[in-house]
């Protein structure tokens, strides 16, 4: 059976990830495509309970290095339990974050270091990198004000970071944008949803076609 496609879907808070994914999931199911949409950190019963720990709004004390190994090691879980046996079993896996938001939130927005939180995560997933991933790109003001609306979304411990933080973000995950060019394919948050969903269509499909 040939191996599936990981596609990876990034971006600030409130920049509409969810909403996209579902419609991803739809879609690529209605077109004979067998998909999944799983989460990080999150995804399976343990990395649900590190995120717990994680994003809890009271736990304001936690140091940034601790932050980024607790993402990690969610994340080297979700990938062993779900996501690679998903690749395997040849389905399309859409996952909601996954290293970039490491290196943007951790690595650029806390200044512990691209490369130096890459490192921690090279160790948690070896070499499974994703063959796709959708960044979708929105001012932060726009973001929070989204959230802040969206009485059934969460707010956890970083929509309640400074507006700073979130600009430094943005500005790290257009940064690794600008260096995996051929990985990562930046989609204007700000338009309406159907001219959004049309532009992932746009680049999922031209991914499938180059597929063996």
């Amino acid at each position: 059976m040939r191996k599936g496609l990981f596609i990876t879907v990034e971006g600030g808070e409130g920049a509409g990830k969810t909403t996209m994914l579902k419609r991803m999931e739809a879609w690529l199911e209605n077109e004979g495509y067998p998909a999944i949409v799983t989460r990080e950190p999150g995804g399976i019963r343990i990395a649900e309970q590190i995120r717990a720990i994680v994003l809890d709004r009271e736990n304001v004390a936690m140091d940034a290095r601790t932050e980024a190994l607790l993402y990690a090691a969610a994340r080297r879980q979700h990938l062993a339990e779900k996501v690679l046996p998903a690749l395997e079993a040849g389905k399309i896996v859409l996952c909601d974050r996954f290293v970039d938001s490491s290196l943007a939130y951790q690595g650029y927005a806390r200044g512990l270091g691209i490369d130096e939180v890459w490192q921690i995560n090279r160790f948690a997933i070896q070499d499974a990198i994703p063959d796709l991933t959708l960044y979708f790109d929105l001012e932060p003001e726009l973001g929070l004000k989204r959230i802040m609306e969206n009485a059934s979304r969460e707010i956890n411990r970083l929509d309640l970071e400074a507006i700073d933080f979130h600009r430094r973000v943005r500005e790290g995950y257009r940064l690794l944008a600008e260096r995996y060019p051929e990985r990562i394919f930046t989609i204007a948050a700000d338009q309406p949803p159907e001219d959004v969903f049309r532009n992932v269509q746009e680049v999922i499909t031209a991914i499938i076609s180059r597929r063996p």
